[in-house]
């Protein structure tokens, strides 16, 4: 292969849900002051990076949609939580389909368990899904990983096994992040 024609490979990502897995799961967290990031999370993202990971987060935010935070203020929680623990991204939906807020109001491919908030990811920083993982507190994030088409596992630092909404079978079942860490 030539020099100048050199193929970037994809390269796989870490889904990250937010509440529950990157901080305390605190229901509806609507500024800085409640968003409580669990200590060990800087080191964990370091460690998905040093294996070769992106760490996305893919978090739904119907907060927005019920008139609880605004939009901007979910944008400044989320760039806090971006300097704070490394993550590259934060994809979120802020929708609802009983959402107060008319301009949020709505059924939607990005909420979990949809795929868009996947989709808009792999296109902006080509994903490697095969070799992805998605990891989530909750069947709907399972749900979402399984949509996805990529390796699901679900934590027992938010809502966890005890919680579940709907019977789902997740590829793995871990205390927190840093289990996740042990499998990539």
């Amino acid at each position: 292969m030539q020099a100048d024609k050199m193929v970037q490979l994809k390269k796989p990502a870490v889904f990250l849900d937010r509440d529950g897995v990157l901080t305390e799961e605190r229901s509806y967290i609507s500024s800085l002051e409640e968003l409580h990031i669990f200590p060990y999370v800087a080191k964990c993202v370091r460690q998905i990076h040093e294996k070769g990971y992106y760490a996305i987060v893919i978090t739904n935010q119907s907060g927005v949609a019920r008139g609880l935070f605004s939009e901007k203020q979910l944008v400044e929680m989320n760039n806090y939580l971006m300097q704070r623990t490394g993550v590259d991204a934060v994809y979120y939906c802020p929708h609802h389909p009983e959402g107060k807020v008319t301009k949020y109001r709505q059924n939607c491919l990005c909420r979990k368990p949809g795929t868009g908030m996947f989709e808009s990811a792999c296109r902006e920083w080509d994903i490697d899904l095969a070799h992805s993982y998605m990891v989530g507190d909750r069947a709907g994030d399972v749900m979402a990983g399984q949509n996805a088409g990529v390796k699901t596992v679900l934590v027992e630092s938010g809502y966890g096994s005890e919680r579940l909404e709907s019977d789902v079978t997740p590829d793995y079942l871990f205390e927190d992040l840093r289990d996740v860490v042990g499998i990539l």
